[in-house]
């Protein structure tokens, strides 16, 4: 194929390194085409990532985003190098497939589908820090370290522009003595924005917890219908086998009566006392020698 089957926006996964804090990066990929898109993301370290989710369905001209959390780092790499690849895995499916339907064989290469494969490079950076603030003579001013690298641009008209963060401690500054300033730092974008990539991940949590209990319930009440179904099947067996038993025995039964009759047929009947026709013979030779003693 020529064309992508998803657009990865970006590239490269980038984590902000600080020592025992966890990073999170978001990825996000664009189905351009007409086709349901199945993917899958795969990592060399395992252990040190968490992605979630990752497997998903990407439908027809949408988007679908995961999100990778690198565990917390007990020691900052010195280099900032790091080694780790991701591989995204996709593939075509057919329309209606939803997450449940996801299997491994779906990214197998066996030669009768195609399966694109995309690797991304782990990119590690240094957090951004706010300028520090000192308490010189009662007032807040800004760390000399970062004044002597506030850059000073010369106007037309004579008036020094300031850098933000510089006018930032100037109005600090001008405080009254008198009032107190609230010397908690304020949260920078990147805490905000590990703050809502953690509550992303917490909502995720907590749907994948719904589908977890929603097919857990699905698959109890199957288990049940099927232990109803078995408890039938053992009493329909139990019943037929003692229907067979006594049609053995009735078999048997008739088996031992047909002995019997045939025993009973085969023996000869024996004749008590003279037979018929002798005696009709004697009565007629007695009828005749009387009538001749007679005449």
């Amino acid at each position: 194929m020529n064309k992508e089957l998803l657009d990865i926006r970006p590239r490269e996964l980038k984590f902000t390194v600080e020592r025992k804090k966890r990073s999170l990066c978001s990825i996000q990929l664009v189905n351009n085409s007409n086709q349901y898109v199945a993917f899958k993301v795969k990592t060399t370290s395992p252990k040190n990532y968490c992605v979630q989710p990752n497997t998903g369905i990407v439908q027809p001209s949408s988007t679908c985003n995961f999100t990778v959390t690198m565990q917390a780092q007990q020691e900052t790499p010195p280099d900032m190098q790091c080694k780790d690849k991701f591989l995204i895995q996709s593939t075509i499916v057919p329309f209606g497939t939803t997450e449940e339907d996801i299997i491994p064989s779906m990214f197998m290469k066996d030669g009768s589908k195609y399966i694109e494969e995309n690797k991304l490079k782990v990119v590690l950076v240094t957090p951004v820090h706010s300028p520090k603030l000192q308490r010189i003579n009662g007032t807040l001013k800004l760390d000399r370290a970062h004044e002597a690298s506030i850059p000073r641009n010369q106007m037309l008209n004579g008036v020094e522009n300031y850098s933000p963060s510089y006018m930032v401690a100037s109005a600090v500054e001008e405080l009254k003595p008198g009032k107190e300033v609230d010397s908690k730092p304020a949260k920078s974008v990147e805490e905000f924005k590990l703050e809502k990539e953690i509550e992303e991940l917490k909502l995720a949590k907590d749907n994948e917890e719904k589908k977890l209990a929603k097919v857990t319930g699905e698959l109890n009440s199957k288990l049940n219908e099927w232990k109803v179904k078995l408890s039938e099947a053992d009493n329909s067996i139990t019943k037929l086998t003692v229907e067979g038993t006594t049609i053995i025995q009735e078999r048997d039964s008739l088996r031992q009566e047909l002995a019997v009759l045939r025993r009973t047929n085969g023996v000869r009947v024996v004749t008590v006392g003279f037979p018929f026709l002798f005696v009709c013979m004697i009565g007629l030779i007695g009828v005749a020698l009387g009538y001749i003693l007679h005449s």
